[in-house]
């Protein structure tokens, strides 16, 4: 339930040539500085601009005048990056997303649709496609003793061999406001995270996260 197949449809993003070449989605995180940079040079000059070395977007792309986006970066093409947002390199930004007021993205990957709008800290991380993050929610992407991180689920354990990993959340999930979610969080396809939640490991697909050991499949008694 966290490969890259399972949480994400790949037809909603360009990055999905690169993704291909893995199984899990942390795999992809090392190599996607160069990939963007491969991918930027190779957009169409009449759809993208080059509005700072190694930094591409496409012609309809909204962006604040107190925006910053550092190289290498790419913009979709009807995304909106808002006031005060910080985009510190390394993103590939999908089609109609929004990066809000104050948030910050570094090293990863919207699809198409993401909303991280307000306050958002998006690190080494991957969301699918209109998956969003509700005011103040962050993916925390280093441990607190700087060891590598590790995917933990059903009593597994999975090396990840790496100090910084973000999230990774499947399609249409909507996480909550003020959540924090740990190095390493997996989050399945179709599933709410409440507000105020502390995640960490991987949550199923198609759940509501009410809190650690809360967890409920949709439609079952939700309440």
């Amino acid at each position: 339930m966290y490969t890259i197949r399972e949480l994400f449809d790949l037809t909603h993003t360009q990055a999905k040539s690169y993704l291909l070449q893995y199984a899990y989605p942390w795999e992809a995180l090392q190599g996607l500085k160069e990939y963007i940079l491969q991918l930027g040079k190779a957009l169409p000059k009449t759809q993208y601009a080059e509005i700072a070395p190694c930094v591409w977007a496409h012609n309809s792309v909204k962006i604040a005048p107190s925006a910053h986006l550092d190289a290498p970066c790419i913009v979709g093409e009807g995304t909106e990056i808002r006031q005060g947002a910080f985009i510190r390199g390394s993103a590939l930004i999908g089609k109609n997303c929004v990066v809000g007021n104050s948030t910050e993205v570094k090293n990863a990957i919207l699809f198409d649709n993401v909303q991280a709008p307000h306050y958002n800290y998006v690190g080494d991380s991957i969301l699918g496609y209109k998956s969003h993050l509700g005011a103040g929610a962050i993916t925390s992407n280093v441990k607190g003793d700087k060891t590598p991180v590790v995917i933990s689920y059903g009593g597994k354990r999975i090396q990840t061999l790496l100090k910084k990993v973000g999230a990774f959340l499947g399609d249409y999930v909507e996480v909550g406001c003020n959540s924090v979610l740990n190095p390493g969080s997996i989050i399945g396809r179709n599933t709410q995270i409440y507000p105020l939640s502390f995640v960490r490991g991987v949550v199923p697909a198609n759940s509501i996260f009410k809190g650690r050991g809360d967890i409920v499949k949709k439609g079952a008694n939700n309440g």
